[in-house]
């Protein structure tokens, strides 16, 4: 019974380590500005994602975009296009790509690159995430796209 244990804790911590793998920010395969392939190899959640579109301190998209669905957040941008039907105006993938790195699919596009490290300017440091080795991080993390991307595609018409 001992050893069904411990095979059941190593599978466990296998399992875990497999779902702990995340496609660093430079490592991103675009194909016409698409991300087929997840960031994380973990479904997005799209209620996670619906926080994170509408958060200030987050992603913030609601700066830019107008969201029926989060009439409830303040202050809509009229900036970005409308993202009511963005699940059936883009795929998942073109939504992975949109989100990590808009101007991948979009050259001239104002958004920011939510999961870029390098080769651009940034708005502040502040305004970035600092890994353990003091450089700074994407804005948003592998799972926080995979969860955007989870709740864009839910936004139907």
């Amino acid at each position: 019974m001992r050893i069904l244990g411990i095979a059941v804790v190593v599978t466990g911590l296998t399992a875990l380590t497999v779902y702990a793998e995340e496609t660093a920010p430079t490592a991103v395969s675009f194909t016409d500005g698409a991300v087929v392939q997840s960031l994380t190899g973990v479904s997005g959640d799209p209620v996670k994602g619906r926080e994170i579109v509408g958060s200030k301190k987050m992603g913030n998209c609601i700066a830019c975009h107008e969201i029926t669905d989060l009439a409830d957040v303040p202050f809509h941008g009229e900036i970005g296009p409308m993202l009511d039907g963005a699940g059936d105006r883009w795929t998942e993938a073109e939504l992975r790509g949109i989100v990590s790195n808009a101007k991948m699919m979009f050259e001239d596009s104002l958004m920011p690159s939510f999961y870029r490290t390098d080769g651009f300017l940034r708005p502040g440091n502040a305004y970035t995430g600092k890994a353990a080795d003091d450089t700074f991080g994407p804005l948003l993390g592998a799972q926080q796209i995979e969860d955007v991307v989870a709740y864009l595609s839910t936004l139907k018409d």
